[in-house]
């Protein structure tokens, strides 16, 4: 079978036709609208069953590069960073606390119910653990990463695949099943707000994008010297970033590469706040962010190896299973009591679907679809990237390194 090479700039080409492609189905197709299924998500399904099906036929295999995915998704957290004010965050410190604890919770329910199944269908509990935490909420970096470790360490030569593959697989599903668990939330508990309450969400909405946001793209009034001025600073965050990200792995502390960007914008933005005499450019950062993530999402879902899936044993999928079933119950029942049991909570628990099973842009993705045809929750795009972004990978390398341990201590 003929290997077909994919330079940069095609890659690119191919995401922004997925990613159009995906928007006219999400404009015509109600059932995507219902569910609030992201474009992105749809045009890069659509591709990757695509190039299944040539990889089946043995017709060809596409070898994308992946390195403008890698810039917009580092783009993208950066300029989440930038929203990160410390006057917002005292708002929203609470519920900041809440979600974390929430979302360690889900990561040990995740690995119980992982090496459990696997217990229970006879197979190793790495291959359970492969299919839990690792690459639901850790997501394509942790399993990659994790993989390896217990290839070596434990001498599971499959392991990376079959992580890869988990996660793969969780992408698509976090991205499915999130609208459906915030509309059932929105419609049972009658969460519609009142035009006070709708008003009140969207200042709050501009304060947290920054006193320049405004609610439409005719009102953004964007210059060329506010996307100059931002492009500048979202490199300069990246630049100091990724010399902090070296830092941080030179202790082998494993962190995904954008950490180091996110925290540098999060502190660019404070010192501006603080001193006021320099002014971020939050229109533009809040287009090129949205950009950046919808090119990143279409990026790595039309990269997706489908028949990866296809070779996991009936076990896997069964495992593969489980977590969807506990993360839909965890959000519903558990995410959303915790978080308030209002319309926040509901974003929230959409989102949670995202990173819960795939990644925190698939969290962000689904918000904004939900938050799209209902109303705006400023405090939801703050508290979940925060968690998603910063703190869950270390938790969850932590609860992993845990389990770990167990089934290697149990093993001897």
């Amino acid at each position: 079978m003929k290997t077909i090479p994919i330079d940069m700039m095609l890659s690119l080409l191919i995401a922004v036709l997925v990613l159009l492609g995906g928007k006219f189905l999400q404009s015509k197709i109600k059932f995507l609208q219902r569910f609030f299924i992201p474009a992105p998500v749809i045009g890069g399904t659509i591709f990757s069953i695509f190039t299944a099906t040539a990889y089946y036929c043995k017709w060809f295999e596409f070898q994308f590069d992946n390195s403008t995915e890698n810039l917009f998704m580092v783009a993208f957290f950066t300029t989440i960073g930038f929203s990160a004010s410390l006057k917002f965050l005292k708002r929203g410190g609470k519920l900041v606390f809440l979600f974390l604890i929430c979302a360690v919770g889900l990561v040990i329910c995740q690995d119980v119910v992982g090496v459990g199944l696997a217990l229970a269908l006879r197979q190793s509990p790495l291959i359970g653990l492969l299919t839990a935490s690792i690459p639901m909420t850790g997501g394509h970096g942790t399993a990659a990463a994790f993989g390896a470790q217990i290839a070596k360490e434990f001498g599971l030569p499959s392991a990376p695949e079959i992580g890869i593959a988990a996660a793969t697989f969780g992408l698509i599903a976090g991205s499915v099943i999130g609208g459906p668990v915030g509309k059932k939330l929105l419609t049972k508990y009658h969460l519609k707000l009142s035009p006070e309450e709708i008003k009140k969400a969207r200042e709050d909405a501009r304060e947290a994008a920054g006193e320049d946001w405004h609610s439409t793209e005719e009102e953004m009034n964007i210059t060329e010297t506010g996307i100059f001025n931002a492009v500048a600073i979202i490199s300069i965050a990246i630049g100091i970033g990724q010399i902090v990200s070296m830092g941080v792995k030179a202790t082998g502390i494993i962190v995904p590469g954008y950490i180091g960007a996110m925290l540098v914008a999060a502190i660019i933005r404070n010192i501006t706040d603080h001193w006021g005499k320099f002014k971020l450019s939050f229109n533009e950062l809040q287009v090129i962010g949205g950009i950046s993530l919808e090119l990143f999402l279409a990026m790595a879902l039309m990269e997706m190896k489908l028949w990866l899936l296809s070779s996991l044993a009936l076990p896997m999928m069964i495992m593969l299973a489980g977590q969807v079933v506990l993360m839909i119950f965890y959000a519903y029942f558990i995410t959303f009591r915790i978080m308030g049991r209002d319309y926040d909570a509901a974003v929230i628990s959409c989102g949670h679907c995202g990173f819960g099973l795939g990644a925190t842009p698939n969290a962000v993705a689904n918000m904004e679809a939900f938050t799209e045809k209902n109303y705006p929750s400023p405090t939801s795009f703050f508290v979940l990237p925060l968690v998603g972004a910063l703190f869950i990978d270390f938790m969850n390398s932590a609860v992993i390194t845990v389990f770990l341990g167990i089934i290697k201590a149990t093993s001897k």
